[in-house]
C-alpha cells in the first residue's frame, strides 16, 4: 500500500463538490481487477478526510474475510502514520452489512465489525472478528441502508474499500448507498472495455460514477529508485 495524499487534491476537490445525501458522505472506491491499488488510493483518500473533517472520518473495508486494511496499517505500512487502537463496537445499534450463515441469529453474532482509531488520527479503520466465525459458517454482505444513515450522522466522511468487482460483487451491493463511486484504473495495464463495463455495473446497480483514478503503482512494492507515489 501506497502514500498518494500529494497526488489526490483532484479528486478531493471533485469529491468536495458532491452533494452527500444526509449528514457525513460517503465515497466508495472499486476496480475491475485485483492489484489496481484501490486499498492505496482509499486510505490515501481517508488520511486526507481525517485531517480536514471536523468530526471523525471512517475507512471501511469490505473485504472481511482478509482484513487487509487494518493489517497494513498495524505492519506500519504508511510511513509516519499510526497504528490502530483498541477494538470499538461498530455495530452502530442497528442492522449490519453482514450475516453470518450457519448460525443462530444470536447478538454475538451483530458484534463482530469493531472500528480501531489510528494513534493520533481522527480515522477509524474497520476490522471483522473473523476468529470468531465457527467451521461452517460463511458470511454474505447486505445492504443495511440504516446502518449507513447512523454512520453518515456520527462522521464526516466514510471511505468504503470495495473488493475489484472480478472477485466479488459486494461493492454493488453498496453501490447505491454511496454518494459517488469512484473507479480505480491501473493506467498502464486496464483496457477500456473493461473500465466501460465496470462503469455500468456500478450505475445498473443504481450506483453513481464521480471519476476515474488513473493508478500509475500497483499493489507490490515500488521498483528500486522510483517514488511511490503516482495516481
Amino acid at each position: 500500500m501506497f502514500d498518494l495524499r500529494q497526488d489526490l487534491s483532484g479528486l478531493w476537490q471533485a469529491a468536495t463538490r458532491v452533494t452527500p445525501r444526509s449528514g457525513g458522505r460517503v465515497l466508495m472506491f472499486i476496480s475491475a481487477r485485483e492489484g489496481e491499488g484501490v486499498s492505496s488510493v482509499a486510505a490515501s483518500f481517508a488520511l486526507m478526510a481525517s485531517a480536514r473533517a471536523a468530526r471523525m472520518s471512517w475507512l471501511v473495508d469490505l473485504d472481511l474475510r482478509e482484513n487487509p486494511l487494518y493489517a497494513a496499517f498495524s505492519k506500519g505500512v504508511l510511513k509516519g502514520v499510526g497504528r490502530p487502537g483498541h477494538p470499538l463496537d461498530a455495530s452502530l445499534g442497528t442492522e449490519q452489512i453482514y450475516t453470518v450463515h450457519g448460525s443462530e441469529n444470536t447478538p454475538a453474532m451483530s458484534k463482530l465489525l469493531t472500528a480501531h482509531q489510528i494513534d493520533g488520527l481522527r480515522l477509524l479503520v474497520t476490522r471483522f472478528r473473523n476468529e470468531r466465525l465457527q467451521p461452517g459458517q460463511r458470511l454474505r454482505m447486505q445492504a443495511a441502508p440504516a446502518w449507513w444513515d447512523v454512520l453518515r450522522r456520527s462522521a464526516d466522511w466514510a471511505i468504503v474499500d470495495a473488493p475489484a468487482l472480478s472477485r466479488s460483487a459486494a461493492g454493488l451491493t453498496f453501490a447505491p448507498l454511496a454518494d459517488g463511486v469512484v473507479l480505480i484504473v491501473q493506467a498502464d495495464g486496464t483496457g477500456a472495455d473493461e473500465v466501460d463495463d465496470l462503469r455500468t455495473a456500478v450505475e445498473t446497480s443504481g450506483g453513481r460514477v464521480i471519476g476515474v483514478v488513473m493508478n500509475r503503482f500497483r499493489s507490490g512494492p515500488p521498483p528500486r529508485g522510483k517514488s511511490r507515489n503516482g495516481a
